[in-house]
């Protein structure tokens, strides 16, 4: 191409390029740019000096640069402009159809979109078009003769119209005439003859002069002697040279994502490899490994294995910070099942739905709600988990139901309360009482019973029992240096998940391997020639490290990346009022309506105050009523020294058996009386030196 045999602009040269022809190596000509006087793009600092190589790998559309003519003004639109623009009529003329039809955009996609006129009568066979008539092109054919030809559209006067083809080789002098049709900027900046017009503004009558686009590339490389990529505009002020063919031999270095790393062939491992970025942050990891990835050292890399089998686990919430870990299943330690806890009979509905069979026992009492449905559950209590159940559950003395959805249980008794209790309707000849219905929603506490003494690998446990466990590591993996679940007084094991893993290690310790997870590692790495850090044949044995130690982010990020949309636990329904629940007030509170007298009475006890001060912050409450079938005295009260300046309340005042009119001063009751009472308002004027009864 002779434009890439010469200099040209940064921005010249990108326009003409033809991303199908990538890669392509410029070398820059003119222009130095330090670090910060330009800018900073996507990370990568852009610093380009002349005679620097850069070997185009990418393009990448940002926006459109619009010059208008008349102002000789520029600014810059985005590619998601919505505005629309129509083409402005180049003024010279064409001599014949088939140069009109090279230059202009003409296709499948711009049918109907160009109309001319011919400044002379045109006489095609049997067929004359008059000068200045408007023709429409509508596309290019090839006919039977060979010939190419332009089909085209007249209109006539009265709206009629009428289609013929005018060969190519027509001479005449023809003009194009404005449309109206509008084109966006994305289809100005896809069509290679659209890009290269005029245009105005659709909607603006004092618009400026013709715009002029020009498109702005993002541009991807690689430079050399340089093993990062960067990324720069296409608008730098710099020449380039296009240098493909002289350079073809000149070796780039080329960084690979992780991601990257494992779409190689497996025939290139194991290779060495440099770390070109390191991991920004330490979000995910805490195992030892983790600081050894830093800018510019040598990694070993053995292979990549996609769909690793991994468990998330993770210590139970206690006083100390929970640590959180991947393990592989290749790990080599020895696990115990634990008894798992749950703090609601929904923890237990779940727990049950992964693995039928379920024993548990009671660890904190529960009182029974009738109006719920929720039984009393004792402290030791063997339940024995059957299936999930919707029952109907009475709403207080209304008689009407609501459907709840409960677990079934049964009731295990242990073999010393069979023989206690033989005679007990509710236990059944197998030693095990009626079925126990728990609403969902009911808040207990449970341990699962299990009698398990036997040790598993990770492996078996995958195989045998569903996911979440509790364990504990009963003998370590010998493999390891240090077994960081070997300490642990229990391990949760959560989930099983699979992972596209890379098996590396350190060069001095090649045989010491651990597992690079590439979803989680953003880093970038280059193969290099360096020799592998063993002797030809003699591969070592890998040691892989099976233990990953991950921290909370990770733990958190993965569960928001895989969570399921559940259903929340059932909610208790709502309880009614204590007034309309408890029979026994609701008793009360009509036996109040139908005796009025006591009830007045007993307003006007709780208005009373035996104290002989005014002040009513420290006031006791009323003595409650005693019974009318109490027929025992009250107990006596010590007397009261006289030294006390202030009177205890009399607590054990009570109601007459026959009201009778209260009057001042008054003699006392009938002395046939099993007890002699006194009268409120004579207690009041009593002097601190009697006794109280």
């Amino acid at each position: 191409m002779e434009e890439e045999e010469g200099v040209l602009a940064l921005r010249q040269y990108i326009c003409s390029l033809d991303p199908a022809t990538l890669p392509r190596i410029v070398q820059v000509c003119s222009g130095v740019y330090f670090q910060g006087s330009i800018y900073e793009l996507s990370g990568s600092e852009v610093c380009l000096s002349t005679g620097d190589l850069v070997k185009i790998i990418g393009l990448e559309l940002l926006s459109v640069c619009c010059e208008d003519i008349a102002t000789n003004t520029t600014f810059e639109l985005p590619m998601e402009h919505s505005g629309l623009f129509k083409l402005v009529p180049e003024e010279f003329p064409y001599n014949t159809i088939e140069e009109m039809v090279g230059l202009q955009p003409v296709g499948v996609d711009a049918c109907g979109s160009f109309i001319f006129v011919s400044r002379n009568e045109l006489i095609i066979e049997n067929f004359t078009v008059s000068a200045g008539t408007e023709i429409t092109l509508l596309s290019v054919e090839a006919l039977e003769d060979g010939k190419t030809y332009a089909r085209c559209q007249l209109m006539g006067q009265q709206g009629v119209s009428a289609e013929v083809f005018i060969p190519f080789s027509c001479h005449g002098e023809f003009y194009e005439c404005e449309n109206e049709r509008g084109y966006s900027l994305q289809e100005i900046m896809l069509s290679d003859r659209l890009c290269k017009r005029r245009f105005r503004k659709t909607k603006s009558k004092k618009c400026g002069g013709p715009l002029i686009f020009t498109p702005i590339y993002q541009v991807q490389g690689i430079m050399h002697m340089r093993k990062n990529i960067v990324k720069f505009p296409s608008s730098l002020e710099v020449d380039v040279i296009d240098v493909t063919e002289q350079c073809k031999d000149l070796t780039f270095v080329t960084p690979l994502s992780m991601a990257e790393v494992v779409t190689q062939p497996k025939e290139a491992f194991p290779t060495m490899a440099e770390i070109l970025e390191e991991p920004v942050a330490n979000r995910f990891f805490c195992s030892s490994w983790f600081s050894e990835l830093q800018k510019g050292k040598n990694l070993v890399l053995h292979k990549y294995i996609n769909d690793t089998p991994l468990v998330l686990a993770c210590t139970p919430k206690g006083r100390k910070a929970q640590q959180y870990f991947l393990i592989l299943s290749e790990y080599g330690g020895q696990m115990r099942r634990r008894a798992r806890e749950f703090s609601s009979v929904y923890e237990l509905y779940v727990a049950f739905s992964r693995s039928p069979g379920l024993k548990v026992s009671v660890t904190r009492h529960c009182e029974a709600v009738e109006e719920e449905g929720v039984p009393a559950l004792s402290v030791g209590e063997q339940l024995e988990v059957l299936k999930l159940q919707t029952v109907d559950v009475a709403e207080g003395e209304s008689g009407s139901t609501q459907k709840v959805e409960s677990l079934i249980c049964r009731r295990i008794m242990e073999d010393e309360d069979e023989d206690d209790d033989d005679d007990d309707d509710e236990v059944n000849q197998d030693g095990m009482t009626k079925d126990t219905c728990l609403p969902l929603f009911t808040e207990a506490n449970f341990v699962e019973t299990i009698s398990d003494k036997k040790k598993y690998c990770l492996a078996e446990l995958g195989k045998n029992f569903s996911l979440p466990l509790e364990v504990k590591v009963a003998s370590r993996d010998k493999t390891l240096e240090k077994d960081p679940l070997a300490g642990l007084t229990a391990l949760k094991l959560e989930e099983a998940l699979s992972e596209t893993m890379v098996l590396a290690s350190l060069p001095g310790r090649p045989e010491q391997c651990f597992a690079l997870p590439i979803n989680w590692l953003q880093m970038s790495l280059s193969f290099t020639s360096d020799p592998l850090p063993w002797a030809d044949g003699q591969n070592p044995q890998p040691h892989l490290e099976t233990v990953i130690e991950v921290t909370d982010h990770f733990y958190h990020e993965y569960h928001r990346s895989t969570q399921s949309n559940m259903a929340p636990p059932p909610r208790p329904p709502k309880r009614k009022q204590a007034s309309q629940k408890n029979p026994k007030s609701r008793a009360k509170a009509k036996a109040d309506t139908a005796n009025p007298k006591t009830n007045k009475l007993t307003e006007n006890l709780d208005s009373l105050s035996l104290s002989c001060t005014k002040s009513t912050e420290n006031r006791r409450a009323p003595p409650p009523v005693p019974s009318e079938s109490s027929d025992k005295p009250p107990p006596l009260v010590p007397r009261k020294s006289s030294s006390e300046s202030f009177s205890t309340t009399n607590t054990y005042v009570q109601t007459p058996r026959k009201q009778k009119k209260k009057q001042r001063n008054t003699a006392r009751a009938s002395s046939d009386s099993d007890h002699d009472y006194e009268s409120v308002e004579d207690m009041l004027n009593v002097p601190d030196s009697i006794m109280f009864y």
